[in-house]
Protein backbone atom coordinates (compact mmCIF):
# COMPACT_ATOMS: atom_id res chain seq x y z
CA UNK A 1 0.00 0.00 0.00
CA UNK A 2 1.47 3.37 -0.77
CA UNK A 3 1.34 6.18 1.87
CA UNK A 4 -0.65 9.57 0.36
CA UNK A 5 1.12 11.96 -1.06
CA UNK A 6 2.70 15.21 0.48
CA UNK A 7 0.57 17.17 -1.71
CA UNK A 8 -2.49 15.19 -1.00
CA UNK A 9 -2.04 14.96 3.02
CA UNK A 10 -2.00 18.72 2.47
CA UNK A 11 -4.71 19.05 0.65
CA UNK A 12 -6.52 17.00 2.87
CA UNK A 13 -4.95 19.10 6.03
CA UNK A 14 -6.48 22.54 4.80
CA UNK A 15 -9.93 21.21 3.56
CA UNK A 16 -9.97 20.67 7.55
CA UNK A 17 -8.84 23.85 8.66
CA UNK A 18 -11.21 25.73 6.36
CA UNK A 19 -14.49 23.35 7.29
CA UNK A 20 -13.44 24.48 11.32
CA UNK A 21 -13.38 28.01 10.01
CA UNK A 22 -9.92 28.77 10.61
CA UNK A 23 -8.32 32.39 9.24
CA UNK A 24 -5.76 32.38 6.50
CA UNK A 25 -3.92 34.28 9.46
CA UNK A 26 -4.55 31.72 12.33
CA UNK A 27 -3.51 28.90 9.93
CA UNK A 28 -0.58 30.51 8.92
CA UNK A 29 0.50 31.10 12.16
CA UNK A 30 -0.47 27.65 13.59
CA UNK A 31 2.01 26.02 10.36
CA UNK A 32 4.42 28.57 11.48
CA UNK A 33 4.82 27.57 14.70
CA UNK A 34 4.63 23.43 14.86
CA UNK A 35 7.20 23.86 11.77
CA UNK A 36 9.43 25.48 14.27
CA UNK A 37 8.81 23.38 16.94
CA UNK A 38 9.47 20.42 14.69
CA UNK A 39 12.69 22.05 13.59
CA UNK A 40 13.67 22.52 17.38
CA UNK A 41 12.69 18.76 18.02
CA UNK A 42 14.61 17.85 15.34
CA UNK A 43 17.92 20.08 16.43
CA UNK A 44 17.69 18.89 19.80
CA UNK A 45 16.45 22.45 21.44
CA UNK A 46 19.85 23.99 19.62
CA UNK A 47 18.64 27.68 18.04
CA UNK A 48 21.61 28.16 16.01
CA UNK A 49 20.85 24.56 13.57
CA UNK A 50 17.06 25.23 13.80
CA UNK A 51 18.12 28.76 12.06
CA UNK A 52 20.08 27.34 9.65
CA UNK A 53 17.42 24.25 8.79
CA UNK A 54 15.00 26.88 8.69
CA UNK A 55 17.08 29.47 6.45
CA UNK A 56 17.10 32.52 9.00
CA UNK A 57 19.29 33.96 11.29
CA UNK A 58 19.28 32.79 15.48
CA UNK A 59 17.99 36.30 16.17
CA UNK A 60 15.19 36.13 13.40
CA UNK A 61 14.26 32.71 14.78
CA UNK A 62 13.91 34.20 18.52
CA UNK A 63 11.95 36.92 17.45
CA UNK A 64 9.02 34.62 15.70
CA UNK A 65 9.22 32.64 18.92
CA UNK A 66 8.05 35.85 20.64
CA UNK A 67 5.86 36.89 17.83
CA UNK A 68 4.39 33.61 17.77
CA UNK A 69 4.01 32.98 21.70
CA UNK A 70 5.85 30.04 21.81
CA UNK A 71 6.38 30.16 25.66
CA UNK A 72 9.60 28.49 26.75
CA UNK A 73 7.81 25.75 28.38
CA UNK A 74 7.05 24.80 24.50
CA UNK A 75 10.92 25.13 23.27
CA UNK A 76 11.97 22.92 26.43
CA UNK A 77 9.24 19.82 25.23
CA UNK A 78 10.99 20.20 21.71
CA UNK A 79 14.18 18.76 23.94
CA UNK A 80 13.11 17.46 27.21
CA UNK A 81 16.86 18.09 28.60
CA UNK A 82 16.26 21.82 28.03
CA UNK A 83 13.50 21.88 30.00
CA UNK A 84 13.47 25.55 31.61
CA UNK A 85 15.13 25.90 35.59
CA UNK A 86 12.39 27.06 37.89
CA UNK A 87 13.69 28.27 40.87
CA UNK A 88 15.20 26.49 43.21
CA UNK A 89 13.40 25.77 46.70
CA UNK A 90 14.65 24.94 50.02
CA UNK A 91 13.04 21.83 52.20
Amino acid sequence: MRSESLNGQLTRLVSELVDRGLTLEQARKEFEKQFILASLRKNEGNFSRSAKYLGVHRNTLRNKLATLGISPSERADAHPSKRPRGPSRSP
